[in-house]
């Protein structure tokens, strides 16, 4: 009875060695999930950002996107999840993700910007602020300077390795001497560094 009895105590140990292995390795894996979240976008609404840009000048990016929109999910995942993208983008541009179909007021460069469509009864209405940014598909991202002058706005899915030479391109300000596709001649990727 007593060797069956400390098998049993043996037994119960190494339960609870395993289970604290499982706890530990749980709790490693949060950190390492959190710690690559920081490698995400940081996005804003209109409002903060406009805020944020007021105190602390800044390029904007806004990525206009439908809840329905497959290829702005493929953007989302590939592009805007890639941590190189990402660390640029939080340094270097206030970053706002803008619903096309949202129901919500907002305020831009001194205008403000409904969605009539509401009133008029329509299923899927469009933004005024998104018809004011000649977006005509999605994923499209519209490009602004610290002054909320427009750059411009590129219509559909970009990869890493197409939207990283354009981030520098604007944040040097090339687009007031030469073309983007001068400028990828000369441009040094830092993709593969992450």
């Amino acid at each position: 009875m007593f060797f069956y009895e400390k098998n049993i105590i043996f037994a119960k140990k190494i339960e609870m060695k395993n289970t604290l292995y499982i706890v530990v390795f749980l709790l490693f894996a949060s950190i390492v999930v959190s710690a690559q979240k920081t490698d995400n976008i940081k996005w804003y609404t209109v409002e903060e950002a406009m805020k944020l840009n007021a105190e602390a000048p800044r390029n904007i990016l806004i990525d206009v996107y439908a809840d329905w929109c497959g290829p702005c999910k493929v953007m989302d995942a590939q592009t805007f999840n890639h941590p190189v993208i990402a660390e640029y983008i939080n340094q270097n541009f206030y970053a706002i993700k803008f619903d096309s179909e949202s129901t919500l007021p907002i305020s831009f460069a001194g205008h403000t910007f409904v969605n009539e469509g509401i009133r008029n009864g329509s299923r899927k209405p469009v933004h005024q602020f998104v018809k004011a940014l000649g977006v005509t598909g999605y994923p499209t991202v519209a490009y602004f300077t610290s002054d909320l002058m427009m750059i411009g706005a590129i219509p559909g899915v970009m990869s890493p390795e197409k939207i990283e030479p354009l981030l520098h391109y604007i944040v040097q300000e090339q687009y007031t001497s030469i073309s983007l596709e001068q400028y990828e001649k000369t441009f040094v990727s830092e993709l593969k560094r992450k």
